[in-house]
């Protein structure tokens, strides 16, 4: 049994709640797991399926547990948001209306989340969780197999499920057959109904520690040792954040936040809008966000400096920082990033991207005024 919780980074409280269900023989019949991307929530929730049948003497149980570790039905179902098909209608099941390349390029990103279950599945046009994916659920749920003990239904990115989704999927969660257990997993839990958060045992899940995330940079996505420990540390605890940093050009991208940086503080507004513009080249909203923490990494770092701290995002800054806390000793720092966080948190409220491009240059520009209280 250690073994199946052995490949698990970290998450020790997580894994000690699970263990305790498990051997209470009482497991519920839906989990809501939550926390940040990349820290190991589905890789768990797949252990503990296949710990389900650690104990069991069936025929072809290593058979079973293969088939789990491949996210196959009957044994597992897997919603994901998926794009909409041409001429879909809510009476064509998910995927019966995507044309053979997005079925390809599902079945591709299926087959490397089964290689790797920190990988995280990209479809194009695939924002949201479809009211027919959630439907086809409950034809999972009506096939009956009396010699399966247990079936598992997979609920990924849960949070990008509309009303309408979420409410067809509380019927389901409400009545389940014996045997089913749902996984509903997501970054975001305030985005699901509370009536689907009520009928759940909730686990959070923290932030990985940098060594962590280097580790599985390096082990499972063979990055090398140096680009990982950098990613590692810039991505708060997240493999997502990581291994989109060391697939991005990462240290151009360090120095284009550095130089959006200085021209916001120095109020060359255009430059800065530039800077930020091209730094954010797709305008996605993954983007923005790390743009966004890319700045507070820096601002943190100048806190750390005024303070006395010895540990640094931005580590071959050390000067800039000091000259800037000799320049502007007086700037209110933890005003500014926290103006920041409110800024990163408006991209979902689909305001103009041009508009908050802006007010992140205004907020920072504000530290260039010495005697700010």
């Amino acid at each position: 049994m250690d073994e199946i919780w052995e490949s698990i980074y970290e998450q020790e409280n997580a894994k000690e709640i699970l263990k305790g269900i498990h051997n209470s023989r009482r497991v519920p019949h839906a989990f809501l797991f939550y926390g940040p991307d990349g820290v190991g929530k589905f890789l768990t929730a797949l252990q503990f399926a296949k710990l389900m049948y650690s104990n069991i003497d069936i025929p072809g149980q290593k058979n079973i547990v293969k088939k789990i570790s491949h996210l196959q039905e009957p044994y597992l179902k897997l919603v994901l948001p998926l794009p909409r098909g041409r001429g879909e209608s809510s009476d064509d099941s998910s995927t019966e209306k995507l044309t053979k390349e997005q079925l390809e390029s599902l079945k591709e990103e299926i087959d490397k989340k089964v290689e790797n279950p920190y990988y995280r599945i990209t479809i194009d046009n695939a924002n949201t969780i479809k009211i027919n994916s959630i439907r086809d659920i409950k034809k999972f749920l009506d096939i009956g197999y009396a010699e399966i003990p247990y079936r598992f239904v997979f609920v990924v990115d849960a949070d990008l499920m509309n009303d309408q989704a979420q409410n067809a999927l509380l019927k389901s969660l409400e009545e389940p057959p014996e045997g089913i257990i749902f996984f509903v997993i997501t970054s975001n839990k305030e985005k699901l109904l509370p009536t689907i958060q009520s009928r759940c045992w909730a686990i959070n899940f923290e932030p990985l520690s940098n060594k962590s995330v280097s580790q599985i940079l390096v082990n499972d996505f063979r990055i090398n040792d140096d680009l990982a420990e950098k990613a590692a540390y810039f991505s708060n605890g997240s493999v997502t954040q990581a291994v989109y940093l060391a697939n991005k050009e990462f240290k151009s991208l360090l120095e284009g936040t550095i130089s959006f940086l200085r021209y916001s503080i120095g109020k060359r507004y255009q430059s800065a809008y530039k800077e930020l513009s091209n730094i954010m080249e797709n305008q996605s909203e993954e983007e923005y966000k790390l743009a966004i923490n890319l700045m507070k990494n820096w601002l943190n770092d100048v806190l750390r400096v005024r303070f006395s701290y010895n540990d640094f995002y931005f580590k071959e800054y050390q000067d800039t920082f000091t000259k800037f806390n000799d320049r502007y000793s007086e700037s209110d720092i933890q005003r500014i990033i926290t103006s920041l966080e409110l800024l990163e948190s408006y991209y979902a409220r689909n305001l103009n991207l041009n508009v908050l491009i802006l007010n992140v240059i205004f907020e920072l520009a504000t530290l260039s005024s010495r005697n700010r209280n």
